[in-house]
């Protein structure tokens, strides 16, 4: 961002929108800023969603540690809380470029297409952030940066951490815990159509839900396929027996990462039973204690993400964007280990069970031997040409940051 004399370079101002809940929003930061660097404009510190299903009122500084994501990057870009004055008024005026990036876009795209807008225009808003950066096949210095961001700049607010800290360390005095990230909220469910084990009133009162929300575009959703191919959460039931396949200690703290169950009780009772010593942060913390977060789901969401990044295994029960960001950053922190469940091959595996064409101990041996090799050890991403969606996900396994288990090489960039 400096020239070689030491003056700043700034070719304008990157306005950005993120949409979407806690960790996406968190993905998207970290693409905004490797993008502001490499078109060498000031950021200003991005907006975050309020609209959402998740309606959260929250600004950056509630969730973030504002001074320390800003100072921590002053090396390689400049970032500001608000637009200069001068620059303000202008956008007062409706001098501003908005629009939404292409989804899965390299950075040639924002060096070609937006970085000319910027300069005609001075401040560019783009309005939404999800995915807008590719996964594979950037600068390296762009993939470093998008790790630097996410695994050293993105703190939370001390008042986080230190709420964080406290449940951890009331789990750590009872012993090893593994947290479950068991994503069976009703608007997952509603989203993804996913219906299982729900009776008649909870079914429709899903597809309601799912009409009621224009941005989710899929409405006629057949279940059984969907949960067939892979594609629904676990449900506690499934997840219940996926852990005691898989020879789980029934007496180990199992820290629930979630917001309310659907169907509550009556849907956890298998589970509990399988796992007594089961908690959440509201049982492990007096309701003072929670009171100022209560009713913020994104900041709900970040003591859950500093549980599961300490916890001795992580089991995610969706592929959904907490799933593969705390996957990746517990890569990061030393390929902890983490659970990746095969769940196309787990309902059929479940269903054979459940019927009796299998035994406890051929289910187990099959959950087992289909799961040896997923346990977030090092790897590659995948790459799939032309299906951005459908490969690993950059945040889910940023190999080009991480030490492989036999390179003793420091990560001196990082």
């Amino acid at each position: 961002m400096l020239s070689d004399v030491g003056v700043y370079k700034n070719n304008g101002y990157l306005m950005v929108s993120c949409n979407g809940g806690l960790n996406q929003m968190r993905a998207a930061i970290c693409d905004m800023v490797a993008i502001a660097r490499h078109l060498n404009v000031t950021l200003i510190v991005p907006e975050l969603d309020k609209t959402s299903f998740w309606n959260d009122p929250s600004e950056f500084h509630d969730i973030f540690d504002v001074d320390h994501f800003i100072t921590s990057l002053r090396d390689e870009v400049r970032i500001l809380k608000e637009l200069p004055p001068r620059v303000k008024r202008r956008v007062e005026l409706g001098m501003i470029y908005t629009m939404p990036p292409i989804s899965w876009s390299d950075i040639s795209y924002y060096q070609n297409q937006i970085l000319p807008l910027i300069q005609k225009y001075k401040v560019v808003h783009l309005n939404r952030t999800d995915a807008r950066l590719a996964n594979n096949a950037q600068p390296m210095e762009v993939q470093k940066l998008r790790c630097r961001v996410n695994f050293s700049a993105l703190r939370f607010t001390p008042q986080i951490e230190e709420l964080g800290r406290k449940v951890i360390n009331i789990l750590r005095q009872n012993g090893p815990f593994i947290v479950l990230h068991l994503r069976y909220e009703m608007d997952m469910l509603a989203f993804s159509g996913c219906t299982q084990g729900c009776n008649k009133e909870e079914t429709e009162e899903l597809t309601r839900m799912r009409y009621a929300y224009p941005w989710w575009k899929e409405k006629i959703i057949n279940s059984d396929l969907k949960r067939k191919y892979g594609l629904c959460p676990l449900t506690p039931e499934e997840t219940a027996l996926t852990l005691r396949a898989l020879d789980i200690d029934n007496n180990i703290q199992v820290y629930i990462a979630a917001g309310e169950i659907y169907g509550r009780e009556r849907r956890m009772a298998s589970l509990r039973a399988a796992y007594p010593n089961m908690v959440r942060k509201e049982t492990l913390l007096e309701p003072s204690d929670l009171r100022f977060f209560q009713n913020y789901s994104s900041q709900m969401a970040a003591l859950d993400y500093l549980v599961s990044l300490e916890s001795d295994i992580f089991v995610p029960t969706y592929d959904g964007n907490m799933a593969k960001v705390v996957e990746g950053h517990r890569r990061y922190l030393g390929y902890k280990k983490t659970i990746l469940l095969d769940r196309r091959l787990l309902v059929n595996l479940v269903d054979q069970y459940n019927t009796g064409s299998l035994t406890w101990d051929e289910f187990s041996t099959a959950v087992k031997d289909a799961h040896a090799e997923r346990m977030g050890n090092p790897t590659k991403r995948s790459v799939i040409l032309d299906r951005p969606k459908e490969e690993d996900y950059f945040y889910s396994n940023p190999w080009e940051c991480l030490q492989t288990l036999d390179e003793d090489e420091s990560l001196s960039s990082m």
